[in-house]
């Protein structure tokens, strides 16, 4: 084939392959690859959606094909419709500083972003574990911006809580805390053991240093207040923390959900004054079935419920694992999950599907389509 020939017809093929990339989508297609306006796949893991004024933000993990760390940062997409996005960038970058909390090899997990009226920031709460160490740092991270897309300033990491007892542990429960010693533990997983971490012998081992921080997600509440769910005490425990009026630190005050129940991926949503919490069992990137629970007041008594997903797969929460949960201007509410694709993260997919309710129940029906702002 003549040369100029062969060039012309790439270039061809190149703009015809763009211009179908940049067509608009009418619904997202689950489990499918979801396309940016570039016509590339969406590289926005384990994230969360924000809703600033007209357009929704969705920030989430750049993940890269042959590495488990992180290499790049936290990706921002925009959208007006949540079907067709728009590439922002990288909203918060690694650094290339040897020793920084964020340092290039780092790993950032579940990036949210929620917006503090009063002081007119973007608020940006991840998951970190520092470069090098495997998971054992086991922090939270914060980050700022003046725009919703950023760029974001890193602030600082650290554990959650130290030196603060759960509200629940009054007298009595910390008069048994005090007779826990790690060193009578040998075995873990034993029933004697799961025991005493519900009673909070990891609480304890953790108290001076702070509360293990993983898995994450945040949630505001109709009162404005802000409150950092995660996952705690090994990934045995989830924490529920209240956030200062600025969002941009713990206040002290935080509760247990589910002790020693092995829980993470923690996504919550309020509906008629209950407040509704998904979660999935710990079995790494495998998928598992889901958890729901609930409560009357966001500091508990939580109670858990059946399975709330229906359809195939439905026992593997359809191949995925929960992320997120966005509200709706007309209160309706979406889930969000990752389907994780260990030998190529960035390929890894979404699945957002409508929460319905089946009696008093909040239910997840599978659907293959789905239009956010249309279908309910």
């Amino acid at each position: 084939m003549n040369r100029r020939l062969f060039v012309f017809l790439l270039l061809v093929t190149m703009v015809v392959g763009a211009a179908v990339a940049a067509q608009e989508q009418d619904s997202v297609c689950n489990g499918e690859q979801w396309l940016d306006d570039g016509g590339k796949h969406i590289n926005a893991h384990g994230g969360g959606v924000l809703k600033y004024g007209d357009t929704y933000y969705w920030f989430g993990e750049h993940r890269t094909d042959h590495s488990f760390v992180t290499l790049v940062g936290v990706r921002c997409y925009a959208s007006k419709d949540l079907i067709n996005w728009r590439n922002c960038g990288v909203a918060l970058s690694v650094v290339d500083e040897k020793g920084h909390d964020i340092e290039r090899g780092c790993i950032i997990e579940r990036p949210k972003v929620i917006y503090n009226k009063e002081t007119g920031k973007f608020c940006m709460w991840f998951h970190l574990e520092l470069k090098g160490r495997g998971y054992d740092a086991a922090r939270y991270g914060v980050a700022v911006a003046d725009r919703p897309e950023g760029p974001y300033e890193f602030l600082y990491s650290q554990r959650a809580d130290a030196g603060k007892w759960p509200l629940e542990f009054g007298e009595r429960e910390l008069a048994v805390v005090d007779t826990l010693n790690e060193a009578n533990y040998k075995k873990w997983w034993t029933p004697v053991w799961r025991k005493s971490v519900d009673e909070g012998l990891l609480v304890k081992r953790d108290f001076d240093s702070g509360q293990m921080s993983r898995d994450m997600t945040l949630f505001v509440d109709d009162d404005g207040k802000a409150y950092h769910i995660f996952s705690s005490e090994e990934n045995l425990t989830l924490h529920i923390a209240e956030l200062t009026d600025d969002y941009l630190h713990h206040t002290g005050r935080y509760t247990r959900v589910a002790p020693a129940g092995h829980n993470e991926a923690p996504a919550l949503f309020k509906h008629n004054g209950t407040y509704w919490m998904i979660t999935s069992g710990c079995t790494g990137w495998e998928p598992n079935e889901a958890r729901l629970f609930s409560a009357s007041s966001i500091w508990g008594p939580w109670t858990q419920h059946p399975n709330p997903c229906r359809g195939p797969l439905a026992e593997k929460t359809f191949g995925g694992q929960s992320t997120f949960i966005l509200k709706l201007d007309d209160g309706r509410h979406i889930f969000m999950a990752d389907i994780w694709h260990p030998r190529r993260l960035s390929d890894s997919r979404y699945i957002w599907l409508p929460i319905s309710f089946e009696g008093s129940l909040p239910i997840l029906q599978w659907r293959s389509t789905f239009q956010p702002l249309i279908d309910k």
